[in-house]
């Protein structure tokens, strides 16, 4: 499976929405923050004197409403969701405020200075110039306060405490952010030294007192405070979204598809070789997958050959049984009867008893080596000493070997080797053993006055050797399996009742397949058998001088 594309890779995709949530969860609570700071800091259309004069309007009507309001309790539960913050203060010395942690320092205690001594509540900001001209004084902004009496300094401070006393009052130096001295006249750091705006709170013509707001913004301290607590459940409540909506949209269908994965490998290892995982998605997990198809596929191949392999070495064990089992009950027999001693036997009947035993006995002899023979072959046990074999010596050593049968069965040999010199590069004890085991074959099937052929050719594969028969041939439905162990087509080749023991032509293939060949089987159109050897590396005495040269 070829890498994934950089923007299909879930290392990428990973990155990348993140990215993207962490860009969403600052850009929501960067407006967050800009609206409660415009909230704070006053960025509304209302100026400070339009806020002053609705919040006053507005406690002069629940006065007039209710005489007997609570004035503190009002102005808490009406306006505390102005993040302005503003104080009201009364004409008996009563001081309050929406958001008094907000405002400056010693603010109440000035602005109670200012009404005892019947100054302004109205103090402009240095930078704005004088602000008590006639259309100030007509909206109250202002001269003193209506209704208090003149500035009197010798009056004692006590006459207008309204309540508690304060620390200004009480004779001594002003302490700091007490609202006398400078911080009273407008200059020091506790009274609204750079402007504040006022409004009075009139029922039935009578000023209650005052609402005061200042003119500029708290400063940047207030500000966090009241916007800290905001921003951190704000903060906190954005971040397990943004972490939410990472788990589902980022990494959930990941971890979906691995837990699939992880679901497909358990069964795997519960021995279900069927089941595959979803190769879908072009990234690293779908080249697991791949990865995990491919490793399924292998043991899947693996699991099917060792099956086939149990039951090719059961059906072994059985034929090698029932083969062995053959010539040892036919020995067995015989000699039991000729140790009866009450069994008496002439002589030609003894003698043709004892030769049944002995060519039984070589044929269980024939079928051990065969045995053995084979499973040396196929389990790679002996060397292969590779010289020049020239093919017609070979022929010449099988029609020696099979010339008694072959003249008793009036069998006519017919040999063709192009070039007559013709050579091979094999072991040629075992190349003849395979030439061997295929003449018998043919022999076994081919009827009598019939034709054996065998010929040998260079071809561009190697050196072609083949045996052809006049027999029946081989059935369709038996040629797949001809070269199995134990395999016999006897009954669809009967011409005689010959039979071997099913392990020579298994020979044959593992003979020639360690010499790098190939053996194959098929019918002549008319009629009979061909088996064709293919050997690679020809080799010629011509070829030789060549390449000695």
């Amino acid at each position: 499976m070829p890498d994934p594309v950089w923007y299909k890779s879930l290392y990428w995709r990973i990155a990348f929405g993140f990215v993207a949530v962490l860009a969403v969860v600052l850009l929501l609570q960067v407006l967050v923050a800009l609206w409660l700071t415009d909230r704070v800091v006053g960025w509304s259309a209302q100026t400070p004197e339009e806020l002053v004069t609705s919040v006053a309007s507005d406690l002069s009507a629940a006065l007039t409403r209710n005489p007997e309001l609570t004035l503190e309790t009002y102005v808490r539960d009406e306006f505390s969701h102005i993040y302005r913050p503003f104080a009201v203060i009364t004409v008996d010395g009563r001081t309050m405020s929406n958001r008094p942690n907000s405002l400056p320092q010693g603010y109440f205690r000035s602005l109670q200075v200012r009404l005892r001594r019947g100054e302004s509540l109205n103090t402009a900001d240095p930078r704005d110039g004088p602000r008590d001209g006639p259309r100030d004084r007509d909206r109250g902004f202002g001269g003193p306060p209506p209704g208090f009496p003149p500035p009197d300094r010798d009056r004692p401070p006590d006459a207008w405490r309204g309540g508690r006393p304060e620390r200004g009052d009480r004779g001594g130096p002003p302490e700091p952010g007490d609202g006398q001295g400078q911080g009273a006249r407008g200059g020091g750091p506790g009274g609204p030294a750079r402007g504040s705006a006022s409004a009075p709170i009139t029922v039935a013509g009578k000023t209650m007192g005052y609402v005061v707001i200042p003119i500029n913004p708290p400063p940047v301290f207030v500000a966090l405070r009241e916007l800290g607590p905001t921003l951190t459940w704000v903060g906190l409540i954005l971040l397990a979204i943004g972490a939410a909506s990472a788990a589902l949209l980022i990494f959930g269908p990941a971890h979906r598809r691995l837990r699939t994965l992880e679901q497909a490998a358990r069964a795997l290892g519960e021995g279900r070789t069927d089941v595959r995982a979803v190769e879908a998605g072009g990234d690293e997990v779908s080249a697991l997958a791949h990865a995990f198809n491919t490793m399924a596929d292998d043991l899947g191949t693996r699991a099917a050959a060792l099956a086939a392999s149990d039951k090719a070495r059961r059906q072994l064990l059985a034929d090698v049984s029932h083969e062995l089992m053959t010539p040892l009950a036919a020995i067995r027999g015989y000699t039991e009867t000729l140790a009866m001693p009450e069994l008496k036997l002439d002589q030609p009947t003894r003698g043709r008893y004892l030769d049944i035993i002995g060519d039984e006995t070589q044929k269980l002899e024939s079928l051990i080596g065969d045995l053995l023979d084979l499973a040396r072959l196929e389990g790679g046990g002996g060397t292969l000493t590779l010289e020049d074999v020239p093919i017609r010596e070979l022929f010449s050593r099988v029609a020696d070997r099979h010339g008694p049968l072959i003249r008793e069965r009036h069998v006519t040999l017919e040999v063709d080797v192009k070039p007559a010199d013709l050579t091979v590069r094999a072991d040629g004890q075992r190349l003849e053993q395979a030439l061997q085991n295929l003449a018998a074959n043919a022999l076994r099937h081919t009827p009598e006055n019939g034709k054996l052929s065998l010929a040998a050719r260079t071809t561009t594969g190697g050196t072609s050797i083949t045996i052809r028969d006049t027999g029946p041939g081989i059935p369709a439905e038996h040629l797949p399996h001809i070269f199995e162990r134990f395999y016999k087509a006897d009954s669809a080749r009967s011409a005689t009742k010959l039979s071997g023991s099913g392990l020579g032509l298994s020979i044959v293939q593992a003979i020639v397949e360690r010499h790098g060949g190939i053996v194959t089987a098929t019918n002549a159109q008319e009629g009979g058998a061909i088996f064709e050897i293919t050997i690679p590396g020809v080799s010629t005495p011509e070829t030789d001088l060549q390449s000695s040269d």
